[in-house]
């Protein structure tokens, strides 16, 4: 059934692109907003838009009575839940099928059978796909958890059946911590899931995050459209993605890539989703992938795949969603070139990466060659307190990765944010790292190599505004400046520190992102 009016249960740059591509599809697009979205750009974008609720997102964007009758009220025949929020929710799925309307994604029985870690892990070892050495198994009792634990040996990962997002996620070095931090796993994950059961594995302390992007259709097809790597990561969050990772071979490649398919097909999988693998290169043996989980939605780094591929994911989300077959086979998918997205946050790095809240007094996103940028902010937008922080995605595609990484480190310097801290500093030095340029990667780099990472400079409020001030009636010499501007140090060419175009002020020489 043809989709004509789709609801997006989302907000921000995801709820933009779905926008934007429903506006491609003949699609009638309807937000939904909070109360402190209703000036969101988003809602200005759309054909129409609903107030679900107050600013909480449980009482908003998490609320899927709110959501239905949102739908029901502006007569729309689909509901895409974008990524985060509802969007791995059976539940939310069940209902909307329950009331007749479309959900743009997985049905509630596949996300059920992979949202369960211990269920999924089991699945596939029965499709032969490798998984980490540990314990799954259904007794949980303290005495049976210990004991597994201890033949597993250290160091040990204790993780949350139903979690997500490194919640009720301990790593156990010490065999005599073993009992309090299975404690701690499960309280948590009792907290935050309603639901203690843990499953153990085998840490793997240097690894890569690799994940395979799938997608599959009514009638039984399931397909890849190769890999990203995302690596690069603080506190289990991804923070920069590439394609094609600079680990696998071809020979690697076409492994895991077969792996994410059987991972589908034993699945029953339909419609997008992300196989995610561990990847490790042992020093007694050959490099060696473990699956991870399945992310059971649109993944916030799918512009990397659509660069690579020339392919519109979310346009191919509403194709399976009506019913109509993938329209192409495995062998006409061709992925040329390399691309690179970071992400963007609205971020104070001077202060443990806190959320940095306020009005974007200046917004101005780069542009050139393979440049794209997925924003859900302008201008004049509120950043408040109640939503994840990130502000845009920055992604680049080049011929290599030699030349992504030069467009990207040139995109980045001209980006100009005022209003709020962003980490675009921050992205700029693990871009610049040695090591990072060299694609030697894993899950601990940053923990390793950036974990005492400060800005050089805190700027006061006072000079934040006076500069915002500046830029407003100066926009024009902005734009002579980052004509000049040198993409390594990111002097103007008159060497003053007013603004260059990443948007940074310069103190005693040094450079801080604002």
């Amino acid at each position: 059934m043809k989709i004509k009016r789709l609801l997006i249960a989302n907000r921000g740059e995801i709820a933009v692109r779905i926008i934007r591509a429903c506006r491609e599809a003949d699609i009638v697009p309807i937000a939904v907003f909070s109360e402190a979205d209703r000036e969101a750009m988003h809602v200005g974008l759309a054909d129409a838009a609903y107030c679900i609720g107050p600013a909480p997102a449980k009482a908003s964007y998490l609320n899927s009575e709110s959501l239905i009758r949102a739908a029901e009220a502006t007569q729309a025949d689909a509901i895409h839940p974008g990524y985060g929020f509802l969007s791995e929710n059976a539940e939310f799925a069940a209902a909307c099928a329950r009331a007749g309307i479309t959900f743009v994604g997985p049905p509630a029985d596949v996300m059920r059978r992979l949202g369960d870690k211990i269920e999924a892990k089991r699945l596939m070892e029965q499709a032969g796909v490798p998984v980490v050495p540990g314990y799954s198994g259904d007794d949980q009792t303290d005495a049976v958890l210990l004991e597994q634990a201890k033949q597993i040996g250290m160091p040990l990962l204790i993780k949350a059946s139903a979690g997500g997002g490194g919640r009720g996620m301990r790593v156990v070095t010490n065999e005599a911590d073993t009992a309090d931090s299975l404690d701690e796993a499960r309280r948590e994950a009792k907290a935050a899931f309603g639901d203690d059961r843990v499953l153990l594995e085998r840490y793997v302390a240097k690894a890569r995050h690799i994940e395979v992007q799938i997608f599959g259709d009514t009638q039984g097809s399931v397909i890849h459209l190769f890999e990203r790597e995302c690596s690069i990561q603080r506190r289990h969050q991804k923070i920069i993605e590439e394609s094609p990772s600079p680990a696998l071979t071809p020979e690697l490649r076409k492994q895991i890539t077969e792996a994410a398919v059987a991972v589908g097909k034993a699945a029953g999988y339909i419609n997008a989703g992300t196989v995610e693998f561990l990847f490790e290169t042992p020093a007694d043996g050959p490099p060696r992938f473990y699956f991870l989980e399945v992310n059971t939605r649109l993944q916030v780094e799918h512009p990397v795949t659509e660069l690579l591929t020339g392919l519109d994911l979310v346009r191919l989300q509403f194709r399976i969603a009506e019913g109509e077959p993938l329209p192409f086979t495995q062998e006409e998918c061709v992925a040329t070139g390399h691309a690179m997205e970071v992400r963007v946050y609205a971020e104070d790095a001077a202060v443990g990466f806190q959320p940095s809240v306020g009005t974007l007094s200046q917004w101005i996103e780069p542009s050139g060659p393979g440049v794209r940028v997925d924003s859900g902010v302008r201008r004049g937008s509120v950043v408040s307190p109640y939503y994840d922080p990130m502000l845009a995605k920055l992604i680049v595609r080049g011929a290599d990765r030699a030349e992504t990484m030069a467009r990207l480190e040139q995109a980045i310097l001209n980006f100009h944010v005022l209003g709020v801290q962003t980490n675009l500093a921050y992205l700029l030095a693990i871009l610049r790292d040695a090591a990072f340029r060299e694609g030697d990667l894993s899950t601990r780099f940053l923990e390793q190599r950036f974990a005492d990472w400060k800005p050089d400079v805190v700027i006061p409020n006072e000079v934040l505004l006076a500069l915002a001030g500046t830029v407003v009636t100066a926009g024009s010499l902005a734009g002579k400046l980052s004509k000049h501007s040198d993409s390594v140090t990111g002097k103007s060419a008159s060497g003053r520190g007013i603004e260059n175009s990443l948007g940074l002020w310069r103190s005693s020489g040094r450079w801080r992102n604002t």
